[in-house]
């Protein structure tokens, strides 16, 4: 049964998706990816000019579907202000938990090409840290959280070092001291 070209790439871009996550974006080869997709690997660069390409695709399809949970966390977290800085901060360690948790994609990539500024994925990695940003500033501003834009910000550097400690420590207990800091900070103490 022939597959569509829709389908073809659609399973390029799940296989580079698992690999990416796992061995890292720059170790993981075009090879190893059309292997896992059950591709060649010229039916690869039909769908993708380059690994760059790939990647950059691969980053905005995952972009999509961590903003879509931030929103679905968002309609479950409390309106009060500290029990929902308690709740995003324990997520936040439940993740960490996770099995092979390897702790945040995007700052990750964008370490990986640190080198390479002009990069299309560090693009991507950072239209998707303004929007997750963006994220924190809405709930703050709908928690009444006066200066919400410069909280945001501050919620936002607290968040991705949380997550790069628990990562470093394996420990869990970063993310309740990040969300004793982040009560103190929209609390004005």
């Amino acid at each position: 049964m022939a597959r569509s070209a829709a389908e073809t790439r659609q399973r390029i871009i799940d296989a580079a998706y698992g690999l990416f996550w796992r061995q890292g974006f720059v170790r993981a080869s075009l090879d190893d990816i059309a292997a896992r997709a059950k591709v060649t690997k010229r039916t690869l660069y039909q769908h993708f000019r380059s690994k760059d390409d790939l990647m950059a695709e691969v980053l905005a399809h995952t972009s999509e579907l961590a903003l879509d949970r931030l929103h679905e966390i968002a309609e479950r977290l409390p309106t009060e202000r500290d029990a929902m800085l308690d709740a995003m901060f324990a997520e936040l360690g439940e993740w960490s938990e996770k099995p092979r948790w390897a702790g945040p994609g995007f700052t990750r990539v964008v370490s990986e090409l640190a080198d390479l500024p002009g990069h299309p994925a560090r693009k991507i990695a950072r239209q998707h840290k303004t929007a997750a940003e963006r994220w924190y500033v809405d709930l703050l501003s709908r928690a009444g959280v006066l200066a919400a834009e410069a909280r945001g910000r501050e919620i936002m550097l607290l968040v991705e070092g949380t997550m790069a400690l628990m990562l470093i420590h394996g420990d869990r207990s970063y993310a309740e001291a990040a969300a004793g800091a982040a009560k103190r900070l929209v609390n004005g103490k």
